[in-house]
């Protein structure tokens, strides 16, 4: 896989150890158990997979590049590029400037933005309204899209199955900058529809078993489906994409679930299925799933809590939290800082979108068994730093791996 050149302050002398080590004996990546740095009073296991991924160091490689390669030129960014603060913030330190926040608010008007300006497009990609408003003012982005190729990898498996008479149904989160843009590029070839979690899918159960009409689809769907929609020509035939950042299972589980409403719907067999039903397996963001599968992993072992490492509104860096939460106390931090002292941890609730303060967070008992993890937008220097704040906490030291 292709090597990014990113600014060297993301990199870890330690993490890059434990990676290279872990790559050297797992060359397959068929070994999903964790890494366990035993610093004696503190015990650490670190998740197999986490941290960058390909689509988050190709946009930190493009951003840092285009930057250093026009100096005093304004350079715009159409939102976040990644969501991760810390990368956000030095790319404004640098000079650019956010057009729009996370969710698409405004935040530059776009009448301000001149034909020689630079406009980088974030890893999430952008919309084909969006892209349309940039060429009319004459702005070249090629060189400066930055849109992760998993994401366009869904973007181009959609308009195959679209090709092919399906409707697409898209497992994402409504408001996030990537659905935006995978539903704008679905919508472009194929009727469209965005379903948010299992209970959105099973709403639409009722509609393609006809047992609700059109007013109540348009009601529980308001926003998310294309111009023109009819229940009952549209939901005939059916694929479904994802937002690459979700669980990879809750898609699975999605299109299994509406996989067998259209079996019994139509009296389909597994070798008839693909009358109704289009296998899109194939979209599942690699990252996403390692990461997530060494979550699993990593639960096997017995711990006394968990830390998840990255941006607050980072989907991918979420759902690790979500799934070591099931298990046991859970922390979801965005850096070393949040570590207060070893009483007391600063921390983001994403049920209730709110920071939280808990005191007495670490047990008494020695060893101390954290297991640790991050997003896929988070720099390792950051999950080295969080561990040596943590080692500093119980008087650990930590190994050398040199």
């Amino acid at each position: 896989m292709k090597q990014f050149e990113v600014p060297v302050r993301y990199r870890s002398p330690l993490i890059s150890a434990i990676k290279k080590k872990r790559k050297e004996a797992d060359k397959l990546k068929k070994d999903f158990s964790p890494t366990l740095l035993d610093a004696g009073p503190l015990r650490i296991y670190l998740a197999r997979h986490f941290g960058f991924c390909y689509g988050v160091e190709n946009a930190i490689e493009i951003a840092f590049r285009t930057v250093e390669k026009h100096p005093g030129k304004r350079i715009f960014l159409l939102s976040e590029m990644i969501h991760n603060p810390q990368v956000n913030a030095d790319l404004q330190a640098a000079g650019v400037r956010f057009l729009q926040d996370t969710y698409g608010q405004q935040l530059i008007p776009f009448e301000e933005i001149q034909s020689n300006d630079i406009v980088l497009i974030p890893a999430f990609g952008t919309t084909l309204q969006m892209e349309k408003m940039l060429k009319e003012k004459g702005i070249q982005t090629e060189k400066y899209n930055t849109t992760c190729p998993f994401v366009e990898k869904v973007w181009n498996r959609s308009e195959q199955i679209a090709a092919k008479g399906y409707t697409i149904v898209i497992h994402g989160k409504p408001q996030h900058e990537e659905t935006r843009a995978t539903f704008s590029h679905a919508s472009a070839s194929a009727p469209s529809v965005i379903v948010n979690d299992m209970n959105d899918a099973i709403e639409l159960a009722a509609f393609i078993r006809e047992e609700k009409g059109p007013e109540a689809f348009y009601e529980r769907f308001r926003g998310r489906y294309t111009t023109g929609f009819d229940i009952h020509r549209d939901l005939a035939r059916l694929g479904v994409v994802n937002q690459t950042t979700q669980l990879a299972s809750d898609t699975q589980a999605i299109a299994e679930f509406l996989k067998q409403v259209m079996i019994e719907k139509y009296g389909l067999s597994n070798a008839t299925i693909g009358e109704r039903f289009a296998d899109t397996r194939d979209t599942l963001c690699y990252a996403t799933n390692d990461n997530q599968t060494a979550i699993t992993g990593m639960l096997e072992v017995a711990a006394d809590l968990a830390i998840i490492v990255g941006g607050y509104n980072s989907s991918n860096t979420t759902h690790l939290v979500e799934l070591c939460e099931q298990r046991l106390p859970t922390y979801f931090i965005s850096d070393e800082s949040k570590l207060i002292s070893e009483s007391s941890i600063s921390h983001f609730d994403f049920h209730t979108r709110q920071a939280l303060t808990t005191e007495n967070y670490l047990p008494p008992q020695r060893p101390l068994t954290i297991l640790l993890s991050s997003g896929a937008s988070c720099p390792d220097a950051v999950v080295e730093a969080v561990i040596r704040r943590l080692a500093s906490f119980t008087n650990a030291i930590l190994p050398d791996l040199g």
